[in-house]
């Protein structure tokens, strides 16, 4: 048991989980939109939006960072890693050996969507510096951040299960479809996903 020493706020991991263990749910969203998309039926006509590749760059980062002394202990954190790599292994492997030609259909984003590397990326690192930048000024034990990380924890988690729902539900019944709007609604989405990231790190 650890003893607080006064005058000293301690750090306390997002909802009190093992360290690492949101990185890992939130891998396991990120990784879990491709299974889909692999796993779909083959008249189903999708490729896998730009944006989530720089999404993959965070469960990069989440699986090769090390938990912190305290979540080592704990079983939590290792298998959001088992989970979101076993599981994106086995789709793959699986894809392949169905229809190699459809998987990397499937993986190739549209050509048109290729010029909005250089914002995706603005708002990959602009999300993660922000995040940063707020942990420098507030402090990481400070109560404020800490809130704070916790609630761009919760906002990065519904946005990337109402992304997974807008991509296969929503937009393939629309009729007509804003591509500006889309746009911006991925941008946001990277950016507050790299930010609780970038404050975890």
């Amino acid at each position: 048991m650890t003893t607080a020493i006064p005058g000293v706020v301690q750090e306390y991991p997002t909802f009190g989980l093992p360290a690492g263990s949101v990185r890992g749910f939130l891998s396991v969203l990120i990784c879990s939109f491709f299974w889909i998309l692999l796993l779909l039926p083959p008249t189903y006509e999708m490729r896998a939006p730009l944006g989530h590749f720089f999404l993959l760059t965070m469960v990069l980062m989440a699986f090769v960072s090390h938990p912190l002394p305290e979540g080592r202990t704990h079983v939590l954190p290792w298998l959001m890693r088992v989970l979101f790599v076993g599981g994106s292994l086995a789709v793959v492997v699986w894809a392949l050996i169905q229809d190699p030609q459809l998987a990397a259909k499937r993986l190739t984003p549209a050509a048109e969507e290729v010029y909005q590397w250089p914002v995706l990326l603005g708002c990959l690192a602009g999300g993660f510096a922000t995040a940063l930048f707020v942990r420098f000024i507030l402090g990481r034990t400070s109560q404020l951040f800490m809130t704070l990380r916790a609630w761009v924890g919760v906002l990065a988690m519904l946005l990337l299960l109402f992304e997974t729902i807008l991509q296969y539900v929503i937009l393939p019944s629309l009729t007509e479809r804003n591509l500006e709007v889309e746009k911006v609604w991925e941008g946001i989405l990277i950016a507050i996903v790299s930010g609780y990231f970038g404050s975890r790190v």
